[in-house]
C-alpha cells in the first residue's frame, strides 16, 4: 500500500485532533520499531555477557519481563575444581535486571545452575534451570617487558585449601609493567608530584585451585597513556555493602563486582596523584591518600607534593578534613631515608642503585637544588614520607597511616595532633621521641631497647612497612590491635653486611593506649629467609568470618644480583591465610612473573546480598 504526502498530511491531522484512523493506516511501520529477537535457554530472559564491559567473566540473565525471588546462583566446578554458589537479594535482581552471573571459567563452556521464583500475572512458578555460556578466554594489553610470560600470572598450589579455607576467593591487585607510553609526563606547573608513577592492572580473583575466576578489563575507564585517566590503580577494599572501591592517579572510584559503576570520581581540584590507600570508614566516609595539587613552600616555591596528604570525603565527595602531614610531622627526619635500599625505593625500577643510600650532605645538596618529584628526599615535594596506608578509628576519630620512609607507624587525631608512634626512636626529635609506644612481653615487662633495635627478644619494630591495619573486631578505645607487613629493608636503620640478610615479616602487634606500650603477639616470614623478601608493596590483614589473617609477599620470590641485592627478575609473589596464632598457613599459593600490590578476600555473598550500593 503506498500512501501519498496529502493523506499523510491528513492523517497527522487528524491524530492531532483525536480522530481514529482506519487500521490499514498502521501498514507503514510498527508502533514500537523493529521486532527484537533473541533465543532464551530457560523461563524468563536473554543472556548479557559482560553487561557493564569491565568484567567479562560476568553475565546477566535478565528477567524477561517477570518478577524473580528468591534467586540462587551456582557455577559448576571443572572436575576437581572449586565451586562458586551464592544467592541473590531481590534488590539485587532489580538492580541488574535479572540474574548476575559471577566466576566463570575463562576459555571454557560454563554451566550455570539458577534457581528462582518466576512471579507473573498473580502466579508464582519455582524453577531449577541450567544455562550454557561460553566464555572468552582472560585477556590484557601487555608492556612488551622480558618478564611477562603469560596474559596473566600463572599461579601454584604450594598448599591447597581444606575445611572451611576451602571456598575462599581471593582477589589479587597486581601492577603492570611499565608500557611503551607511560611515565613520560611529569607536574610542570607547579613542579614534582608523582604523576609519571602509571602502569596498566593486573586485577584478577583467583580460587583455591589457581584457577581465573574474573578479571577487570579496564579500558573503558582507564588509560595507562592519560594524564587524567591513568595512574596505578591500588587499595581494592570490598567494602561492607559488598561493593569494591579503589583509586588510581586523579581518580577514586566505586563499583560492583559485575562492573556496574556506582561512582567514579575525579579527585578534587586541590589535590593530585592517588595511591596507595583508600578506607571506608565506620563513620561512612572515605579516607585518601593524596598529594597536595598546589603548596607553597616555606621558601616561595610552589610543588605538587609526594604521598604525604590524607583527606577525608563524604558520600557526597566533599572535602571534610585533611592531615597536611609536612605540618603534623617532621618531614626533614631522615635516618631511614638514609638507610633506604635506593633500587628499592619504590618498585625496584633502577637496578643500577640497588644496594646504595644517600648521605646527608646529598640530602642537603638535593634540597638547595631544588629538584622536586617523586624522589627520595626530604622536606615537601620530595617523598619524604611515602605514606602507604590509612585506616580509621571509631573509638577516637582518628587515623592510622603507615609512613615508609620514617619507618613507622602513626596514629593522629582528628585535632591533627600525633597520637603515638610506633616505631625505633633513632631521629625524632624530643616532641615526637615522647609519643613512642614502649615494648614490653607478654606479662607487660619492658624490653631491652635502645633506638634501633630491642636485645634478647624476638619483639622487633618495622621497617619500610606496608598496610598498618586496625584489627576493629578486637579493638577497643584501651586496646589496639594492628597487622602490618614488615617490608624489612633499613631494617635497624641500616644495610646488612650481605643484600641475602634482608627478610620480612607479617606481625600482629597489641597496643594498650592507656600505658603507652606495644606487645608483638604474632609474627611470619623470618624463618622463611630471604626467599620470602618482599621489599616493597605486600599486606597483612585479620579476617573476621575465619578468624584467619591473610598474608601477600607481594614482591618476594624474585632473583636476586648476590652483590647488590638488585632484582634481575620479576617476582613470585606468595598468598597466605593462617589460622589465628598458627606458624603455618592453611592456605598457600604463588603467583608467577608478577609485581604484587595487595591481595584480599572477595565474599560473593556479600556482593550479591547488599542493599543497592
Amino acid at each position: 500500500m503506498s500512501i501519498t504526502r496529502r493523506q499523510l498530511y491528513k492523517m497527522t491531522i487528524a491524530a492531532a485532533a483525536g480522530i481514529s484512523l482506519p487500521t490499514a493506516a498502521f501498514a507503514f511501520g510498527g508502533p514500537s520499531g523493529a521486532k527484537t529477537i533473541y533465543k532464551v535457554q530457560g523461563h524468563i530472559g536473554e543472556i548479557q555477557m559482560n553487561p557493564y564491559k569491565i568484567a567479562p567473566l560476568t553475565a546477566i540473565i535478565h528477567d524477561g519481563g517477570y518478577v524473580l525471588k528468591n534467586v540462587r546462583v551456582r557455577i559448576v566446578p571443572k572436575t576437581g575444581g572449586q565451586e562458586i554458589a551464592y544467592h541473590v537479594s531481590d534488590s539485587q535482581v532489580m538492580t541488574h535486571g535479572g540474574i548476575p552471573v559471577f566466576g566463570l571459567y575463562p576459555d571454557y563452556i560454563n554451566h550455570v545452575q539458577v534457581s528462582y521464583d518466576r512471579i507473573w500475572n498473580n502466579k508464582t512458578e519455582h524453577f531449577d534451570e541450567t544455562y550454557q555460556m561460553y566464555a572468552p578466554p582472560a585477556w590484557r594489553d601487555l608492556a612488551g617487558s622480558k618478564s611477562e610470560n603469560a596474559i596473566f600470572p600463572k599461579t601454584t598450589v604450594i598448599k591447597p585449601a581444606t575445611g572451611k579455607f576451602a571456598n575462599r576467593l581471593y582477589y589479587v591487585n597486581n601492577i603492570g609493567g611499565v608500557a611503551g607510553g607511560t611515565r613520560k609526563a611529569v607536574w610542570n606547573s607547579p613542579e614534582g608530584g608523582a604523576l609519571q608513577w602509571s602502569s596498566d592492572p593486573i586485577n584478577w580473583i583467583t580460587d583455591t585451585k589457581g584457577e581465573i575466576r574474573w578479571y577487570l578489563k579496564a579500558d573503558p575507564i582507564f588509560d595507562v597513556n592519560s594524564l587524567w585517566n591513568g595512574g596505578i590503580m591500588m587499595g581494592v577494599q570490598q567494602n561492607d555493602d559488598g561493593a569494591l572501591t579503589w583509586g588510581y592517579g586523579q581518580h577514586y572510584v566505586k563499583y560492583d563486582i559485575m562492573g556496574r559503576k556506582v561512582w567514579n570520581r575525579r579527585l578534587p581540584f586541590a589535590y593530585s596523584d592517588f595511591s596507595h590507600s583508600m578506607d571506608a570508614a565506620q563513620n561512612g566516609h572515605y579516607f585518601l591518600r593524596v598529594a597536595s595539587a598546589n603548596l607553597k613552600r616555606t621558601d616561595g616555591r610552589n610543588v605538587h607534593t609526594v604521598r604525604d596528604l590524607i583527606i577525608e570525603v563524604n558520600q557526597d565527595g566533599q572535602v571534610v578534613d585533611q592531615w597536611r602531614l609536612w605540618e603534623i610531622l617532621d618531614p626533614y627526619r631522615d635516618v631511614a631515608i638514609k638507610a633506604l635500599d635506593q633500587g628499592a625505593v619504590c618498585l625496584n625500577i633502577d637496578a643500577s642503585l640497588a644496594g646504595k643510600t644517600v648521605t646527608s650532605e646529598e640530602l642537603q645538596k638535593l634540597d638547595k637544588a631544588g629538584n622536586f618529584g617523586d624522589i627520595v628526599g626530604t622536606g615537601p615535594g620530595r617523598n619524604w614520607a611515602h605514606v602507604n596506608s590509612v585506616d580509621y578509628d571509631p573509638t577516637d576519630d582518628s587515623i592510622i597511616i603507615s609512613s615508609r620512609h620514617q619507618c613507622a607507624v602513626i596514629k593522629i587525631g582528628r585535632d591533627h595532633k600525633v597520637k603515638w608512634i610506633l616505631g625505633g626512636g633513632a631521629g625524632w626529635k624530643k616532641f615526637y621521641h615522647d609519643l613512642l609506644l614502649t615494648p614490653v612481653d607478654k606479662n607487660g615487662k619492658k624490653l631491652d631497647c635502645d633506638e634501633y633495635v630491642c636485645h634478647d627478644t624476638n619483639f622487633d619494630w618495622t621497617f619500610t612497612q606496608h598496610t598498618a591495619f586496625r584489627i576493629d573486631e578486637m579493638s577497643d578505645k584501651n586496646t589496639f590491635w594492628l597487622s602490618v607487613f614488615d617490608n624489612g629493608d633499613a631494617r635497624h636503620f641500616e644495610q646488612p653486611a650481605l643484600p641475602s640478610q634482608k627478610y620480612s615479616r607479617a606481625v600482629i602487634y597489641k597496643i594498650d593506649q592507656n600505658k603507652r606500650t606495644v606487645e608483638q603477639v604474632w609474627e611470619y616470614g623470618k624463618e622463611r629467609g630471604h626467599g620470602w623478601f618482599s621489599p616493597v608493596t605486600s599486606l597483612v590483614k585479620y579476617m573476621k568470618d575465619k578468624n584467619s589473617v591473610l598474608v601477600y609477599s607481594a614482591t618476594a620470590g624474585a632473583n636476586y644480583d648476590l652483590k647488590t641485592g638488585g632484582l634481575v627478575s620479576a617476582p613470585n609473589p606468595y598468598l597466605e591465610e593462617f589460622e589465628w596464632g598458627a606458624k603455618e598457613p592453611s592456605v598457600e599459593l604463588q603467583f608467577h612473573s608478577t609485581t604484587g600490590y595487595q591481595a584480599i578476600v572477595f565474599d560473593p555473598e556479600k556482593a550479591f546480598n547488599s542493599k543497592v550500593h
